[in-house]
């Protein structure tokens, strides 16, 4: 039976179905449907967008045959709720012998929410190479365990205990360890995977140099909301063991911040680089009236 339709209170969330979640289904030409994930699983039910980047990862790779995801740039201009499926759409910009290019449209309801452009290629025998040295940074057993619940994925900080902590200051960078199983052996499926922990501790990262503000007010006193990520696959991906993410704020101000950052294999290998553009504003008074679940 498909975790998808069992009984939501029964479920709880695996990478495995995390997975199948990434799994697209043809709906016509160059369209596909997704699912959204189980309503109830907790209290935010706004999907993850780049939930919804690793699915338009899956449905390129799946229209381009033989070619390779080499980025991916969504942006998120409306929320994407739990429960209702989404429509996939493909603009097919080109389609070469090297290369091929396809802006995704994202719908939920019949309403556009999300654009995703996706990069593919024929990977090619280097002329040139360098990469950058992963961080000399302390190894996942010396990290500190970070609760963030899911069947076959752990996660490991380096120097911070809470993440969410108003009270943890230091400086504007998050070094974290994460560990998957299973770890797919399909190419679109691993990049897919690799690509949604890109956004996760972006808004983190960048609160953490000022004392006093956390990722626990968002959506409570404070407004907070992945805008953009961009992600760029360097090589084939393949990993067994663990992954390091890679995070540095390097601008916060007017209401927004950028973050970019790097994933290395446990052995320095670097697979992707990423960065996040994100909202931080002060909560309207009126959004107070807004279940915080709902708020972005």
């Amino acid at each position: 039976m498909s975790a998808l339709t069992t009984e939501s209170e029964q479920v709880q969330w695996s990478v495995e179905t995390l997975l199948e979640l990434f799994e697209v289904q043809a709906a016509g030409p160059d369209r596909y449907t997704a699912e959204t994930g189980l309503a109830g699983q907790d209290g935010r039910q706004v999907v993850e967008g780049t939930q919804v980047v690793a699915q338009a990862i899956v449905a390129v790779a799946n229209r381009f045959q033989g070619k390779s995801v080499r980025s991916a740039h969504g942006v998120f201009a409306r929320a994407v709720m739990v429960g209702p499926p989404i429509e996939l759409v493909l603009d097919v910009l080109n389609e070469g012998r090297s290369t091929a290019t396809a802006i995704v449209s994202v719908l939920q309801n019949g309403k556009r929410c999300v654009v995703v452009t996706v990069l593919t290629d024929v990977p090619t025998d280097d002329v040139i190479r360098h990469h950058l040295i992963r961080p000399d940074v302390v190894g996942p057993t010396e990290a500190n365990l970070s609760e963030m619940p899911m069947v076959g994925r752990e996660l490991r900080l380096v120097d911070v205990v809470d993440v969410n902590s108003p009270d943890e200051v230091g400086p504007p960078e998050l070094y974290a360890w994460l560990h998957y199983d299973p770890i797919p052996e399909r190419d679109d499926l691993a990049k897919a995977l690799v690509a949604y922990f890109t956004g996760h501790l972006g808004i983190s990262t960048t609160m953490r140099a000022h004392a006093g503000i956390g990722t626990a007010q968002a959506h409570l006193t404070v407004s907070t909301a992945p805008m953009s990520i961009f992600v760029s696959f360097h090589e084939p991906v393949q990993w067994d063991g663990w992954l390091l993410y890679s995070h540095e704020s390097t601008q916060a101000g007017a209401g927004m911040s950028y973050v970019r950052g790097a994933v290395h294999t446990e052995d320095g290998d670097l697979l992707c680089s990423f960065a996040q553009e994100a909202l931080i504003r002060p909560l309207r008074t009126s959004d107070t009236s807004i279940d915080a679940a709902a708020r972005f």
